[in-house]
């Protein structure tokens, strides 16, 4: 195993940068990172361990794990099996940029520590994921950009670092729209992410990796961070619910900032508990972030034990109108949650119509994205030793950005001071917004506004994302609560609820009682449970040298799919001599004896290479019949050959 190990360590998140003769992609990072897991270490596992975390909640996991029925060595591979088979395979949703190569080393711990000590709490060994702008040492940290793609803060994030004393396994890196800059979830790094329940379609933002994933089962539960609607509108997007908490109520130190004022950081869960439990591990006073201060003097919530069936019954619900939209596009989304607010009415809570005419004139200005990024991103690159950039001018200039984002980059690379009239009229403005929101609140004796997460489906790939109701929320501070009101077209609707300051425990609550009383939760087609006959997978890794060249090649084959992974090196003590080396390649003989070439895997003057190819019907029966082999070209007269075949270890199926 010690050799897959330090492979997919390597590939990973090498130390040093490395030099591709081809390009290795994110997607192939992923499936040899995740192959390499798969099958490190022991095979046994107790008897009658076969736990399907399709769906599986937190409780359920733990539950399986404290009845000895598995571990979560076995629940890590199980989720790292189905983003094998749907992440970077099958429909390529596309939503991790990285996994972590010590996740089974990390969830062997945890399985000795439950053993000996017993577990920690409710996280205790289960697996989650993070969005890639959460510091997480050991990983690089990346916010979905090539410029940063090898950027390694020196300590983790606080909710990370609260996640690992609660004893959860940080299983990997979810895309994002690149710097958390949109709603679409596009990245130079991490490409493109898939909504699951429509693979045309977007899966919100900029969290929209993390939100995929947790849709699609790939973890337990996932992080993401919501500037303006970054953990609602992929919740709403994904049939998930996800808070964006009261300004304070939980720290943003080591996430890569897009506004301090406006920054927070959440979980996304498929249910209101698991939402709970993942709250309940990250919130609290955290002296490097001065917004949690406004915590001093108040109990911290406690939203598991908030959680109750009957909470909507006298509960106050305005259906606040601003934020239905008048278009005529907006009125299936409009139309279900309107049916979810008479839903709620039916279970007790009093439901009123706030109609609110001068809300657009408090909100306009309100935002200070555009104050703000360029100065707190170079405040967080300043404290990461060996930054590869320490601006956002230099990060443009570099010319690594998407497209997607580099007119938006530019715009908010113009601020020339901190401080300016502009930057202060808009906190003025939010001020003003939040006293009137707060005061009309007071005035109907509300306990929370209902409205749309976002008034339309998840657009087409490519297609600009209208509808977000994400700045309210975001521009005073106030908790809002993204949970599933229904479906239009065969796609998720979210439903927002804003309170007032820290009553999030109590939208919590709401969101319970709305949730047990309607069935609303449904897994994607696109990622059902993989059972035993899910993707099979072979594994090799050969060495080989002569007098001048050392040869070592990996090989991964996804048997279904005829894809053929390598990752293959010549080198050579003697520098000079590697000009001798002409080629590594895959041959062939035919049935006359004749020699060929199949594949190219390195090519003059050695080094390091690495492909992933679909093979051909041929070429595939070959591979399974021992017919290709790996032969090393040098130069000679005529050339001189190392020739070996290429064998495989018996098949394996991620629930072997």
């Amino acid at each position: 195993c010690c050799p897959r190990r330090s492979f997919a360590r390597m590939l990973a998140g090498p130390e040093k940068p490395m030099n591709f003769a081809v390009p290795l992609t994110v997607p192939h990072v992923i499936r040899v990172v995740a192959l390499a897991l798969v099958l490190a270490g022991p095979m046994t596992r107790p008897a009658g361990a076969q736990i399907q975390v399709a769906e599986a909640t937190i409780r359920e996991l733990q539950d399986a794990m404290a009845s000895g029925v598995t571990t979560s060595r076995e629940i890590t591979r199980a989720y790292i099996a189905r983003i094998l088979a749907f992440d970077s395979s099958g429909p390529r949703l596309n939503s991790i940029i990285r996994l972590n190569p010590d996740a089974l080393a990390e969830a062997d711990a945890l399985d000795r520590e439950r053993v000996a000590r017993g577990p920690r709490g409710p996280l205790h060994g289960v697996p989650v994921l993070m969005k890639d702008n959460y510091d997480t040492p050991g990983m690089p940290t990346s916010a979905g950009t090539v410029a940063l793609a090898a950027l390694m803060p020196p300590d983790d994030a606080f909710q990370v670092r609260r996640l690992r004393e609660a004893g959860a396994v940080i299983l990997g890196k979810t895309n994002l729209h690149e710097l958390a800059s949109g709603i679409t979830t596009v990245s130079s790094l991490g490409g493109q992410t898939l909504n699951p329940y429509d693979l045309s379609r977007n899966p919100g933002g900029s969290s929209g990796g993390t939100g995929a994933a947790i849709a699609a089962s790939f973890a337990a539960i996932g992080w993401g961070s919501d500037t303006c609607g970054s953990i609602r509108i992929p919740a709403a997007h994904n049939n998930l619910v996800g808070l964006r908490p009261t300004k304070g109520l939980s720290s943003i130190d080591g996430i890569i900032p897009l506004s301090v004022t406006q920054d927070v950081g959440g979980p996304l869960a498929r249910t209101v508990t698991d939402l709970a439990i993942g709250l309940d591990a990250t919130i609290g006073p955290d002296p490097n972030d001065p917004a949690t201060a406004g915590l001093a003097g108040r109990d911290l919530p406690d939203f598991s034990a908030a959680l109750d069936p009957d909470a909507l019954e006298g509960a106050r619900i305005g259906i606040f109108e601003p934020l239905f939209g008048d278009d005529p596009q907006d009125a299936a989304v409009a139309a279900v949650v309107r049916a979810a607010a008479r839903e709620m009415e039916e279970l007790g809570a009093v439901v009123m119509t706030v109609d609110m005419p001068e809300f657009s004139e408090l909100i306009s200005g309100s935002g200070v994205i555009g104050h703000e990024f360029k100065w707190n991103l170079m405040d967080y690159l300043a404290a990461v030793p060996d930054a590869p950039v320490g601006s956002l001018t230099e990060l443009i200039e570099l010319g690594l950005i998407h497209d997607a984002i580099a007119g938006v980059m530019r715009r908010w690379d113009e601020p020339t001071s901190r401080d300016s009239d502009d930057y202060r009229e808009a906190l003025a403005a939010r001020e003003r917004l939040r006293a009137a929101m707060l005061a009309e609140m007071e005035r109907l004796r509300l306990d929370a506004l209902v409205y749309p997460t976002i008034r339309r489906v998840a657009a087409r790939v490519g297609d600009s994302q209208p509808g977000s109701s994400c700045q309210l929320s975001a521009h005073t501070g106030m908790p809002a609560l993204a949970i599933p009101a229904g479906w239009s077209a065969g796609l998720p609707v979210g439903m927002e609820l804003l309170a007032r300051p820290f009553d999030d425990a109590r939208l919590l609550a709401f969101g319970y009682a709305f949730e047990q009383a309607n069935d609303l939760r449904r897994p994607p087609a696109s990622a059902p449970p993989v059972t035993g006959s899910g993707p099979t997978v072979r594994f090799t890794e050969m060495q080989f040298s002569d007098s001048t060249f050392m040869v070592s090649a990996s090989f991964t084959y996804l048997v279904e799919e005829g894809r053929l992974i390598h990752s293959s090196t010549v080198v050579s003590d003697d520098v000079e001599a590697l000009d001798d080396a002409l080629a590594l390649v895959l041959s062939h003989e035919d049935d006359e004896g004749r020699w060929s070439v199949a594949l190219r895997l390195v090519g003059p003057g050695g080094g390091f290479a690495s492909q992933a190819v679909d093979l051909e019907p041929q070429l595939r029966e070959e591979l399974a019949e021992g017919g290709l082999h790996l032969e090393l070209v040098r130069r000679g007269s005529p050339v001189e050959r190392v020739r070996t075949p290429l064998v495989f270890s018996d098949a394996v199926t991620p629930n072997d």
